[in-house]
């Protein structure tokens, strides 16, 4: 039996892309997962294709609700009794508009699900990971390569996901007297539909301003990263792993 089993996570943004592939790398490799995400019928869809590998349980929750959230938390606990790894991957970007014109209402909606939503998460998971026993649990989070580099016109993103680093770390080191690791994946061109753009017509824009499509990878490369940093033991912890295309233009100049 795989050491994951009866170990439950919890991912956002479960219904598409990389949560999806996250999800099913996870129950593949033993865990009970909660999907967590707004759209029910697309959380049914992954539940349905994770159906011959492992358990799995959907959940409505919005992570720009802070209610929304706890009841999330509320039902996990009541249903298993304990929570062993969340996945904070549910995230959002602004229209592609000059940064002078990014309104504070689109500004706040990226914080609000980028930034407080896993912070609130974090919190609730602390809650729960700290009094359990056995102790402690995982938490990772999705920091994408915006983390450390921007794109044109992604002020609102890229400041997120820059803080999302701070949050890694913060809580990393805060965690560490109740057996609580924190990492962070960052994702480079995972082909979702977040990213069809980038290989559709004439593709996305560049630093220079020309605009070029770019190669993606299969988001399972990512689902299983996540899958791996999950089924560590907690005296080990990847701290920050870099998931990207080879050939997508990040290393270097372009």
């Amino acid at each position: 039996m795989s050491e994951a089993a009866n170990k439950i996570a919890v991912v956002t943004g479960a219904g598409t892309g990389v949560g999806r592939a996250a999800s099913l790398a996870l129950m593949n490799a033993g865990f009970t997962v909660v999907l967590a995400g707004r759209r029910v019928e697309m959380l049914e869809e992954t539940k349905k294709l994770g159906d011959n590998v492992g358990k799995s349980m959907s959940v409505s929750a919005d992570m720009t609700s802070p209610a929304s959230i706890a009841a999330l938390f509320a039902k996990v606990m009541e249903t298993y009794g304990r929570l062993d790894v969340l996945f904070n991957n549910a995230g959002m970007g602004a229209p592609p508009v000059n940064f002078e014109d990014l309104t504070l209402e689109q500004w706040q909606a990226v914080v609000n699900t980028n930034l407080t939503g896993p912070f609130l998460c974090t919190q609730h998971a602390f809650r729960i990971m700290k009094d359990q026993t056995p102790r402690g649990g995982r938490i990772i989070n999705n920091g994408s390569i915006s983390a450390h580099a921007p794109r044109p016109y992604s002020a609102a993103y890229t400041s997120t996901k820059h803080a999302i680093t701070g949050l890694t770390k913060a809580s990393n080191l805060d965690g560490r007297k109740y057996d609580i690791a924190v990492g962070q994946v960052d994702i480079g061109n995972a082909a979702t539909p977040m990213t069809d753009r980038m290989v559709a017509g004439p593709g996305v824009m560049q630093p220079d301003g020309t605009m070029k499509q770019e190669p993606r990878m299969d988001a399972k490369a990512v689902g299983d990263a996540v899958a791996y940093m999950a089924s560590l033991p907690l005296d080990a912890n990847v701290l920050f792993m870099t998931v990207m295309a080879t050939k997508m233009p990040f290393v270097g100049r372009g």
